[in-house]
């Protein structure tokens, strides 16, 4: 994979953070799509509390947290919580699905995941599944296999009344589009959707508006998220690339809201940030980053 993150790569992807920057300036406000904005508490790690705080007092409407918070809150407690900072309960990541190991753990798993979304009136349960060992390619049989898998965990989640998304995802069989077009096609478009991630998207050779034009019937709602490279031998790296605040990094964000413009999507668009890529910033600080970003450069009401 490193093969394809080479310094001529680098250096093409600043560039295209500039021509991107100005094409987003020349974006009329009546072109901006009726997004929905809301904000992943990844960034803050375990403290899914002050996550709370934050992107509330920043002025996100939304918010996805991790499956953490299914051990620590109640329902009734979170929904109160969430009431009070004015946030939507949007989306929990609900972990992933293995086709190695048994079937029925993890399903069970999900499903208990699906009903506290359901308990806090949340919308979809994001679901992405593994790659091991890795890195290694995906077989065109395993995708159709998970796409299978994912159709009927679908149909159990929507028995509880919540969506499922699947979470493309770099390091894992869809880190590919190729891939990805087979896992859609081997799963019921009744009860699988897609939860398209911009930055994943893009690092796996993708381009993510061309992907919201192919997949607009099956979009569920989407990652806003934004990658550079990097060398490998970066100290601490796993991956040739990491994740920044938004218009900070290739991803062709101008592009996507116009592909989310012409298909009309009106829901759902988390801004994800894994951790904080420079450590003089605070999660907050990175939330603010993206919103005036999208504020001012997008035109997207945050």
């Amino acid at each position: 994979m490193s093969s394809r993150f080479s310094r001529r790569r680098f250096v093409g992807g600043v560039a295209a953070v500039g021509a991107s920057t100005l094409v987003s300036r020349s974006l009329p406000a009546q072109s901006r799509p009726r997004l929905k904005v809301g904000y992943a508490s990844i960034t803050w790690g375990k403290e899914e509390r002050q996550a709370i705080d934050d992107i509330s007092s920043v002025g996100y409407a939304g918010i996805q947290m991790r499956n953490n918070a299914v051990s620590e809150f109640k329902p009734d407690e979170l929904r109160t919580l969430l009431q009070q900072r004015n946030l939507k309960f949007v989306a929990l990541s609900s972990g992933d699905v293995s086709l190695d190991a048994p079937v029925e753990p993890q399903f069970d798993t999900h499903v208990t995941n699906a009903k506290f979304v359901k308990a806090l009136d949340g919308f979809y349960l994001q679901i992405l599944d593994q790659l091991k060992p890795y890195p290694r390619k995906a077989t065109p049989d395993e995708c159709v296999q998970l796409g299978k898998m994912l159709t009927e965990l679908g149909k159990r989640v929507s028995d509880v009344g919540v969506k499922l998304g699947y979470h493309n995802h770099m390091n894992t069989l869809s880190e590919h589009p190729e891939n990805l077009q087979r896992v859609m096609d081997a799963s019921d478009p009744k009860y699988v959707g897609l939860e398209l991630d911009t930055a994943h998207y893009v690092a796996g050779g993708g381009d993510p508006a061309e992907a919201i034009l192919h997949y607009r019937d099956r979009l569920l709602f989407l990652h806003l998220k934004d990658v550079v490279d990097i060398p490998l031998d970066t100290p601490g790296a796993r991956y040739p690339f990491k994740f920044v605040e938004l218009g900070r990094g290739r991803v062709n964000l101008p592009a996507v809201m116009s592909a989310l413009r012409k298909t009309n999507f009106q829901g759902w668009a988390i801004v994800e940030l894994d951790k904080v890529p420079d450590a003089s910033h605070t999660p907050k600080q990175c939330a603010e980053i993206s919103k005036e970003y999208l504020q001012n450069q997008l035109h997207v009401t945050v």
